[in-house]
């Protein structure tokens, strides 16, 4: 396989199954992280690696590295494996993902990316997501029942329990505190907005519009243990969720593999985990949310939202901007882009570059 991210979370799970199940590693890619690229090149033993950067490449030792954008387009047109693991953070990842899919590789898709701002140009029948709650609605789908409506789950994020007043001047730091794992910084920022289940309810759009009795109709709750990841209601009347212990392994094996024998995960034990709680996601709380229903209804419109998230979420780490300031930004510029019709893949790349050249808003 080609791993696209090795160093991240996606990355590392992905390396665990491989070694689990003696899948060979061709490729691997990953950004600065060289200290632990390095470990995965000397167990894996892949024949080429690509890094983020010239003073990267210099800190590897492997026959066959390069780096930059380019070079990962060309590591996998020239790699043999037909399985891509996308892992990439960001819009980095959208044109590995375009490349993959030009030369009929079957992707394993962890960058959300991808289907958010390039999803209409993107045929999702060569696609196995990455994702807890994508995997449970797939797997929720071998029942083959017509559905009418799906639902995903999310955490809350770092500012699930804080007094909605106070969140507005978040630091930097206080984003990263998320109450139930620990994740890269940009994912972690997008919980605590609640952009990160946005971005799954799109990514949904595209993956399973074609299975719904009538019109796709996808929504989200907040459920605070992350053991339920999705739910299906069936027009018959009846739901099912499906269950388990919040660990990547398990969708990157079905990812992989398919078909899986063996246990992954632990079954959840319901008499050790006590009650559950359920709750609604406000406005008041997680403001971006607002979009939710525009952007269903406009999926064109994803490509507007990731640009300026991205770039909000870049004011903010450099201390430009208050952590109000991201979603604001993201509803200001899907406003002026509202109506937006995306004709060809070109035009992803030019709307992308036009918001972050004009860059966040000055809501100051």
């Amino acid at each position: 396989m080609i791993v696209l991210g090795s160093t991240g979370s996606i990355g590392v799970n992905t390396l665990y199954i491989a070694k689990k199940f003696g899948l060979k590693v061709e490729t691997l890619v990953a950004g600065r992280n060289t200290e632990l690229l390095q470990q995965q090149i000397n167990e894996f033993q892949p024949e080429r690696v690509v890094v983020g950067d010239l003073e990267s490449k210099e800190k590897i030792s492997h026959p066959n590295v390069t780096y930059g954008e380019e070079a990962i387009l060309e590591a996998i047109e020239v790699s043999k494996s037909d399985v891509v693991v996308n892992a990439l953070v960001g819009f980095l990842g959208l044109k590995p993902t375009l490349k993959a899919q030009e030369l009929g590789k079957k992707i394993a898709l962890a960058n959300k990316e991808s289907l958010v701002a390039g999803g209409k140009f993107i045929d999702c029948s060569n696609i196995t997501p990455i994702d807890s709650e994508h995997f449970g609605l797939w797997y929720l789908l071998q029942d083959k029942k017509q559905i009418s409506k799906m639902y995903i789950t999310a955490s809350g994020g770092a500012f699930r329990d804080w007094n909605v007043k106070d969140i507005a001047k978040a630091s930097l730091a206080d984003t990263q505190k998320h109450p139930n794992w620990s994740m890269g910084q940009k994912i972690t920022i997008d919980s605590a907005t609640m952009v990160n289940k946005i971005f799954e309810l799109l990514e949904g759009y595209w993956l399973f519009k074609d299975k719904f009795h009538t019109a796709p109709a996808l929504d989200g709750f907040i459920e605070t243990k992350s053991i339920i990841h999705a739910l299906i209601d069936f027009v018959d009347g009846s739901t099912t969720a499906h269950i388990a212990n919040a660990d990547m392994k398990l969708p990157i094996a079905y990812a992989l593999m398919r078909k899986v024998d063996t246990e992954i995960l632990k079954p959840v034990d319901f008499t050790e985990l006590g009650s559950m709680e359920f709750r609604k996601i406000g406005t008041d709380r997680y403001p971006a949310w607002k979009i939710k229903d525009e952007l269903l209804a406009n999926p064109d419109l994803g490509v507007v939202v990731n640009s300026a998230n991205e770039v909000a979420i870049d004011s903010f780490i450099k201390g430009k901007c208050d952590f109000s300031d991201i979603s604001r930004n993201i509803l200001v510029t899907v406003e002026k882009y509202k109506g937006i019709t995306l004709n060809c893949v070109d035009d992803v790349f030019q709307i992308d570059r036009e918001i972050r050249d004009r860059g966040i808003y000055p809501f100051k």
